[in-house]
């Protein structure tokens, strides 16, 4: 971090420390050569986003956040924008990691990235009218602009080159979600996504509408399967605003309940991977396998999922006695059979012929895209926010990341399966040191204009939330990072060479999660055109 500060320090406006973040104003026509020195420096990109400071001083402020996983610092890099015709050079060509996160400042804020490779619409649907952007403060959170057809933002295929569209319907995704491979005979040359139709305005919500102590079980909405995770993050974003620490008990609870969701949700993907490939007897008994986990959830919290015990400054339940024997039993079968289970995975020759060398992606491009979780660990990058930005109970917990360095299918198979059984390792070590004590603390008014960073290590790996506090007993602003939205951004480059038939296969090997879509495409092979229906003309079919 010293490095960074020394070399930075020419072309900064001015700098900061704290304990955990270096943080770098800069003017934004510097933007670049510090984008530049950052990476130099081996800081990792991990989000981009906007605060709307226009009614305090007429300017959004764009704050680019990167860590040093080495160190276990996290680097903020800040510029403000004049708010009337807000433009910055895009700095997708040093990392392209950030062309998404540009598209939805785009969207979102009216900010244009001067030399973005794809400036298409990203968030926003085809039917929003251009010039307003919903999360600047002066549009209201239940204002519905008229609608006004927008050009549609789908690549257009090369001369001689085919669009098939998987999606949004797909029997082998447990998610609606609308893919386009433009192929060449079988093979896929190109590849386009659109989603984020049904995008739920949560943030914006959340600056709007709720208090602190709402916004938990809201964020534990952003996923249905992995929810205690942004419930999680955001919490723990709070308490280090208000610097708020929470009981020890607390932590010990957090982590044992993302250890039982990591465990589920694995589960539900190795289901998931053999269902694709057609290993319906192995998909049904991956997924009676996790049943038990489910069970206990409800047992100790009433839910299934959305457990809805995370509040700022700790958690709502305790965990009795016979809850953790009963985890203890539990998780020994699930050990017994994920043994098992393993055992004919890695004994099947046909879903080794469709795993191997399929969807490869090497160590160079998960670097240059920041891909995280099993993905990253499956290419060879140890990272893992558990170990690098320890947080809940993890810095008293001992365990290894498994790492593989082939970048196909068949490693990110092994990573789960190998972090399944960490996560047994892990609980057990949770039911035996859990201490005794409160569950949480009462929280005073918190003050406004404090940020804080959160990370937490969710199923399909780097979880972020950024909160600003706000004067209003709510968030000024609540930034949310899902790992699925850095990892879906990797497809083109894994699906690129790759043969229809393994186009599912690769896209649900990196676990993602989608947004709904109600929308689907139709190529006329007659006219050579494509249709998009909207949702409006599905109704009067």
């Amino acid at each position: 971090m010293k490095k960074i500060a020394e070399n930075i320090v020419d072309i900064a406006e001015k700098i900061e420390t704290t304990e955990e973040n270096l943080v770098i104003h800069t003017n934004p026509s510097q933007i670049k050569e510090v984008a530049k020195l950052l990476v130099m420096q081996r800081a990792r990109f991990v989000h981009l986003t906007a605060i709307d400071f226009i009614t305090q001083r007429n300017q959004i402020e764009l704050n680019y956040f990167f860590s040093l996983i080495d160190d276990k610092m996290n680097v903020i890099l800040k510029t403000s924008l004049d708010s009337s015709e807000p433009s910055i050079a895009s700095i997708s060509e040093i990392i392209p990691a950030v062309i998404w996160a540009e598209r939805e400042c785009n969207d979102l804020f009216g900010i244009k990235f001067e030399g973005h490779p794809d400036p298409r619409r990203l968030v926003l649907p085809d039917n929003w009218p251009q010039g307003i952007h919903p999360l600047r403060k002066d549009f209201s959170y239940n204002t519905k602009p008229p609608e006004s057809k927008q050009p549609q933002p789908l690549k257009k295929p090369q001369e001689g080159k085919t669009v098939i569209p998987i999606g949004p319907f797909y029997p082998s995704l447990e998610e609606p979600a609308y893919f386009r491979l433009i192929v060449d005979g079988e093979e896929i040359v190109d590849f386009d996504y659109r989603g984020f139709y049904v995008h739920r305005g949560i943030e914006k919500l959340a600056e709007s509408a709720l208090n602190y102590q709402q916004i938990p079980f809201l964020a534990e909405r952003i996923c249905g399967i992995c929810g205690f995770v942004h419930s999680c993050a955001y919490c723990q974003a709070v308490e280090k605003a208000a610097n708020i620490e929470i009981p020890l008990r607390a932590k010990f609870i957090r982590s044992m309940f993302l250890e039982l969701e990591r465990l589920h949700s694995h589960l539900l993907w190795v289901g998931l991977a053999a269902h694709i490939v057609g290993f319906d007897t192995l998909f049904m008994q991956s997924w009676r396998i996790r049943e038990p986990v489910m069970y206990i959830c409800e047992i100790i919290t009433g839910n299934r999922k959305t457990y809805g015990i995370n509040i700022v400054g700790g958690v709502t339940i305790d965990v009795q006695p016979e809850h953790l024997k009963d985890i203890e039993k539990v998780i020994s079968d699930i050990e017994r059979e994920v043994r098992e289970l393993r055992e004919i995975i890695l004994d099947d020759e046909v879903i080794q012929l469709r795993f191997k060398n399929v969807g490869i992606l090497n160590n160079d491009e998960a670097k240059k895209y920041c891909v995280c979780g099993p993905v990253a660990r499956a290419s060879g990058i140890n990272i893992d926010m558990r170990v690098n930005f320890p947080y809940a109970a993890y810095p008293m917990l001992n365990f290894r990341v498994p790492l593989n360095r082939a970048g196909d299918v068949w490693a990110r198979t092994l990573v789960r399966l190998e972090e399944i059984l960490i996560s047994i390792s892990i609980l057990r070590q949770i039911i035996e040191n859990i201490p005794e004590g409160q569950t949480s603390v009462k929280v005073s008014k918190i003050e406004p204009w404090k940020e804080a960073i959160s990370y937490i290590e969710a199923p399909r790996g780097q979880l972020f939330h950024y909160v600003m506090t706000g004067p209003d007993g709510r968030p000024y602003r609540w930034s949310v990072r899902a790992p699925s939205y850095q990892n879906y951004q990797i497809l083109s480059v894994m699906l690129k060479g790759a043969s229809i038939a393994d186009a599912p296969l690769i896209i649900g090997s990196i676990d993602p999660c989608f947004s709904c879509t109600e929308r689907y495409e139709v190529f006329d092979l007659k006219k050579h055109s494509v249709k998009v229906y909207t949702a409006e003309e599905l109704k009067n079919v």
